[in-house]
């Protein structure tokens, strides 16, 4: 379930930013806000359903997610092609959700 919930909160909030970037920056009526904030509301719902004991880690582990899907999100939907440094960069991101995700917990601190 979790892959599922962050991946429906990252396109969720693509889609909620870019509806106030629309209206904001590029001229697009008002009533594109409506439906910005109600994806981003269901992006906030969807990190809930992630299984984890602690907010903090689910939006930690989240950031790698959400670096790749904007990374897909200006490829796909922009039509601009992401060079070898958004390649790369993103790829650290998601070693660093890895990380987060899936490092042993043993009680121990820094």
């Amino acid at each position: 379930m979790t892959p599922l919930a962050y991946l429906g909160a990252a396109l969720a909030e693509i889609a909620g930013c870019f509806a106030f970037w629309a209206w904001l920056r590029l001229d697009k009526s008002p009533w594109w806000v409506a439906p910005g904030i109600a994806s981003l509301c269901l992006f906030a719902w969807l990190l809930t359903l992630v299984d984890a004991e602690h907010a903090g880690r689910t939006y930690a582990a989240y950031g790698g997610v959400y670096i790749v899907a904007a990374i897909a999100w200006l490829w796909l939907a922009e039509g601009a092609k992401p060079d070898r440094w958004d390649l790369i960069g993103a790829a650290v991101c998601l070693a660093g959700t890895a990380i987060i995700l899936f490092g042993p917990r043993g009680g121990q601190s820094v």
